[in-house]
Formats: C-alpha cells, sequence, structure tokens
C-alpha cells in the first residue's frame, strides 16, 4: 500500500514498535455481556463467512450509528418533533423510532462479533481493536444524540444546555475506561455499556408502539427525562468512577500496571480538561445562545473532537508511547471561542466551520493511522489475506 500526496505518517517508530509488542488485555465482568450477550454472539458470528474481515463488521456497526444519526437529523434537527406545543415542527414519525432500534441492535451486534470473527479467521491484531474502540469513542456522541429526540425540549425533558453535559458524562466515562487502561494495563469493560444499549433499543421499541407521548409523565415530582438524566449520572458514579479509581490503585500497589509516575499517569486528562474548560466557557457564555439555537451542531463538532482526542489516548496506550499532552486540533477550538468572543453574531456559522474543520482532522487522522499500520502488517483493513494472495 502506496502512500499519497495527502497522507501524514502520524505513527512514529516508537508507536509502531510498541505495536509490534502489544497484547490485548481485557476483563468483562458484566453479567448481562457474559450470561446473555456473549452466547448469542457466538450463534450470530457463525452466520459470517469467514472470508469477511473483521473490520468490515466493525464498520458496517458505525454506519448503522451514523445512520440513525441522518435519520432523526432529518426528521428532528432541531429537537422539537417531541414538543406538542411547537405546530411549526412535525411529529417524529413512530417508523424512524423501529428503524432506530434496529440500527442500534445492528451496531451493538456487530460491535459484539467483530472480536470474535477475528479469532475465527485468526486475524486478531492492534489495528482491529484501535478501529474498534476508535470508531465507538465517536459512536458515543452519534447514540446518544439520537435519545434526545425521544424527550426533546419539552417541560418533561431535560434543556439543551442539561443534554450537553449528559454528553460529557457519557464522553468522560468513556475516556476514563481508557485511561485506566492508560496506567494499569487492562481493559475494564465498564457495566454501564451493555446495560444501556440494550436499553436505548428497548426505549426506541417502546417509542415506536406508543410515540413520543408516552414519555410525558412524572414519578415522584421529577419527569421522565430527568430520571434518565439522574440515572445516567448515578451509573457514572457508582458503577464507572469508583471503578477505575480502584483499578488504577490496585494496579499500582501490586505493581502491575505501568507505574507511572503521577504527573505521567495524569498526563492523558490534560487535554480532555483543556478541551472541556475550553468548549464548555464558549457555549454558556455564547451571547447568541448558540446551545438553544443550534444544538445538535453543538452536539456533534464536540463529539467529533472528543472522539479524535480520545483516539489519540488509544494510540498511546495501546503502543504503550507517552500521550499527547496538547493535540492540535484543540488549536481551531480555541481559535473558535476566541472568535465567539470578537464576532459573537457569527457564533453559528463558526460552530459548522469549526464542524467541517473537525471532521476533516479526525477522518484524515483514523485514515492515515489505519494506512500506516497496514503498511507497517503489511494487511489490508477490509480484506483478509489469503495465502492465494500473497
Amino acid at each position: 500500500m502506496s502512500r499519497n500526496c495527502l497522507e501524514v505518517e502520524y505513527l512514529t517508530q516508537e508507536h509502531l514498535t510498541g505495536f509490534d509488542n502489544y497484547k490485548y488485555s481485557c476483563l468483562d465482568t458484566s453479567p448481562l455481556s457474559i450470561y446473555v450477550m456473549h452466547p448469542f454472539w457466538n450463534k450470530v458470528v457463525q452466520i459470517f463467512p469467514k472470508w469477511v474481515a473483521p473490520n468490515v463488521l466493525t464498520f458496517s456497526g458505525f454506519l448503522f450509528t451514523v445512520l440513525n444519526f441522518l435519520m432523526f437529523a432529518y426528521y428532528d434537527y432541531y429537537y422539537y418533533g417531541s414538543s406538542d406545543d411547537m405546530a411549526d415542527y412535525s411529529p417524529i414519525p413512530k417508523w424512524v423510532f423501529f428503524a432506530a432500534a434496529f440500527n442500534i441492535f445492528m451496531a451493538y451486534t456487530l460491535d459484539g462479533i467483530d472480536g470474535k470473527q477475528a479469532r475465527r479467521t485468526q486475524t486478531s491484531g492492534p489495528l482491529g481493536e484501535m478501529f474498534d474502540h476508535g470508531l465507538d469513542s465517536w459512536t458515543a456522541m452519534f447514540i446518544t444524540t439520537c435519545m434526545f429526540s425521544v424527550f426533546g425540549r419539552t417541560d418533561y425533558s431535560v434543556s439543551p444546555l442539561r443534554m450537553y453535559f449528559i454528553l460529557w458524562n457519557i464522553f468522560i466515562n468513556f475516556y476514563l475506561s481508557h485511561w485506566e487502561k492508560y496506567n494499569t494495563g487492562v481493559l475494564f469493560l465498564p457495566w454501564g455499556y451493555d446495560a444501556s444499549m440494550v436499553a436505548t433499543i428497548t426505549v426506541f421499541i417502546l417509542t415506536g408502539f406508543g410515540g413520543h407521548e408516552m414519555w410525558k409523565f412524572n414519578l415522584f415530582g421529577l419527569s421522565a427525562g430527568i430520571i434518565f438524566e439522574i440515572l445516567l449520572y448515578v451509573t457514572a458514579l457508582v458503577t464507572t468512577l469508583p471503578v477505575v479509581i480502584w483499578n488504577v490503585y490496585v494496579a499500582y500497589r501490586d505493581k502491575t500496571g505501568k507505574n507511572r509516575t503521577l504527573i505521567e499517569a495524569a498526563r492523558p486528562l490534560v487535554p480532555l480538561v483543556l478541551f472541556i474548560t475550553i468548549a464548555t466557557h464558549w457555549i454558556t457564555h455564547s451571547q447568541t445562545n448558540i446551545i438553544n439555537t443550534d444544538p445538535r451542531i453543538i452536539f456533534f463538532t464536540i463529539g467529533t473532537i472528543f472522539s479524535n482526542i480520545c483516539c489519540r489516548l488509544i494510540v498511546s496506550q495501546m503502543s504503550n508511547t507517552r500521550c499527547e499532552i496538547l493535540p492540535w486540533i484543540l488549536l481551531p477550538v480555541t481559535a473558535a471561542a476566541l472568535l465567539s468572543r470578537i464576532a459573537p453574531s457569527y457564533d453559528r456559522e463558526t460552530m459548522y466551520l469549526l464542524a467541517i474543520i473537525a471532521v476533516g482532522a479526525h477522518v484524515h487522522y483514523g485514515a492515515c493511522i489505519v494506512r500506516q499500520m497496514c503498511r507497517h502488517f503489511r494487511i489490508n483493513a477490509f480484506k483478509i489475506r489469503t495465502p492465494h494472495s500473497e
């Protein structure tokens, strides 16, 4: 696979050497995953011929989540589709929710069997894991923003600003799992992932039958949207954050992890904190109230940039190299935030411009990384090499 003039070698020789020595280490203790999902996936993976590359399954699953996002963006761009008092906006057709449930089910299933297909075809390697987890970091935004359409911007839901912080709650939990591996060498799969996917599919199916009206209720003085918000935060505080801290502590105590200094261990948190600070200050101080004017473009842009920062952490933890502390993608974010202060009336246009830059930069980064790894390992990302093809 030859290089083209637009390609950048983001991986150094140190990265590539680290990938050569990489060994996958994962621990999944979720009862739902162990006793329900894995037996199901073991059956499903047998359907696929062995000539189907695992990364094809991974990418196909990702595309199902993108399709969901585009579908909801078409029918409910401003999240008013579930608002009965907004006559200018049509309700979301019920079939959309059924389609969304199917798409999430397919994405979840394909994400669950890609690793099994890799083991069946004896093509397991660092490229597949990086490809899988890198796309998962972007999927976190696509799935969550679609769920917001179930509740919409009603009195029974949460405001776009609160939805923004819900997104960050999910992003931080995802990031912490990989920060945990950066320091322990083991990926501890969080229980909340499987539960959230099953819950998302269930909510879409129920909404398909009952419509968005079924979520307009109060329980113990709390609306349905706020109850879901509370559950997400409680899950993070109970099942994710304490577990991450404990696992990192045990790795240091038993000297089974990377045993980095405190400063080096915390290094990957710096770009995330900087990004949260810059983006949140921009959005909460916007003179045009952009979070209410166009929440979808904010969710999309923030989610894309987060995914890029997370992918850089994934590369570092898999190659056992030092994590970047100031990824260049923070520069256009900072410039956009400053432009918002100088020319606040162009807030929305600035966010769209940043979205274009973010998508271009992220896709370029991912494509170049994949191509560089394919050249290094002499493999094809979407095709299984056979003895005849060598």
